[in-house]
């Protein structure tokens, strides 16, 4: 019996190599400058780039650390989050966010997610914060760790920024800090009702933490991160605590980490930052007609994009039956997905000792069982989405 090959044609994930290669010579004069001073770590470099993703995001500051994730951690940390404090956050997310609270000393506490946008849900976050016990300090008791709310963390997931109004007036009103999780938000926009003009993911909270891993709209050739913002002495510290706590050489203030940001990544970044632009105006158009495409197909749920945020769509995830079914189907002609995120973080092992169980987040427990991560680079083509489209209703026609 012979084998009938279904596959017609190879669509990856996420093409790095197709925006890369046009930018070769500037990369290489990168590494050039790199080697011929020696900076390898730290240095004009790093400067250099700090300066521009700052102005980028419109804020004072931007600190380059090794990874998002210690760029999560150190805003934290930076902003005086220790041990004894709980902070707010989402169970849909990369684990990272929660590892971050926890690494800083902190309680992790969830709160579910707008079953349209995936972010966190305004309303219940205000009716949790209004049924708890108030401490002198004006902060909200955790009903589950009994220990007093110092922090909300909205994360601005696939590239779309939560509803931050109402949530920095909860935090005003309740004495709390923002640390806004921008690790897949790159120059998404969110228009401010308080202050009748656009925002850039970033500019909006205490602090942000930026990741720049390599398939980010924003990537590297490797790890790193950024913290960005309007504070100079949260700043100062991350600086400190992404060099092992030091003020200058073998002068340590604080306990710190290595955290630190290397000059050949903070090079390709400032390269890369100048067409970043660009290529989130390509992928919102791409989105654009996905959606059209899809938006037809009654089976199909596409992203929500409220009139009031510009996202930059670091991922298309769409809602589709049979889920699993549909990606082996897809992948058999070609066609390579991504699932973001299929297991909440209040059902990891990792956080069992929070004591969550299944059932506690219902909206984020229905929809990581329905989420699929389409192709989405700004070198995608029409055709490619074209086919990506045509299977995806074979699929369905014959479910």
């Amino acid at each position: 019996m012979s084998l009938i090959l279904v596959k017609t044609r190879e669509i990856p994930f996420v093409d790095i190599n197709s925006l890369h290669q046009p930018l070769t010579e500037e990369f290489l004069s990168i590494f050039t400058e790199v080697v011929e001073t020696g900076r390898f770590i730290g240095g004009p470099m790093v400067e250099r780039f700090e300066d521009e993703f700052a102005s980028f995001c419109t804020t004072k500051y931007a600190v380059g650390v090794a990874s998002g994730t210690d760029a999560l951690r150190f805003a934290l940390i930076a902003s005086g989050i220790s041990l004894g404090d709980t902070v707010i956050t989402v169970p849909n997310t990369f684990v990272a966010t929660a590892e971050a609270i926890s690494q800083a000393g902190a309680f992790v506490e969830f709160v579910d997610i707008d079953e349209r946008t995936y972010n966190i849900d305004v309303e219940m976050l205000k009716d949790y914060l209004s049924n708890c016990k108030i401490n002198r300090e004006g902060r909200p008791i955790s009903k589950k760790s009994g220990s007093p709310i110092r922090a909300l963390l909205p994360v601005h997931l696939y590239g779309q920024m939560a509803d931050m109004d109402p949530i920095v007036e909860l935090a005003e009103n309740y004495n709390l800090l923002v640390i806004e999780d921008a690790c897949q938000a790159h120059g998404a926009e969110y228009f401010s009702r308080r202050k009748e003009r656009w925002q850039r993911a970033g500019s909006m909270g205490t602090a942000s933490a930026f990741s720049f891993y390599p398939g980010k709209n924003l990537g590297a050739f490797g790890e790193a991160g950024a913290v960005t913002t309007n504070s100079e002495a949260i700043a100062e510290r991350i600086r400190m605590l992404r060099d092992h706590g030091q003020t200058k050489k073998y002068l340590h203030e604080i306990e710190g980490y290595n955290g630190r940001l290397d000059a050949l990544q903070a090079g390709v970044l400032s390269v890369k930052l100048k067409y970043l632009e660009e290529w989130n105006k390509r992928r919102q158009n791409i989105a654009q007609r996905y959606n059209e495409l899809l938006g037809e197909i009654e089976e199909i749920i596409t992203p929500y994009e409220p009139d009031w945020v510009r996202s930059v769509y670091h991922l298309y995830v769409i809602r589709i039956p049979q889920r699993d079914r549909a990606r082996a189907y897809l992948k058999e002609r070609g066609i390579d997905t991504g699932l973001h995120y299929p297991v909440p973080i209040h059902l990891q092992n990792a956080y069992r000792w929070l004591g969550y169980k299944k059932g506690d987040f219902p909206v984020t427990e229905k929809v990581t069982q329905e989420i699929l991560s389409l192709p989405i680079y700004p070198t995608l083509t029409e055709d490619d989405q074209n086919y990506i489209v045509e299977q995806i209703k074979t699929f369905l026609n014959r479910v």
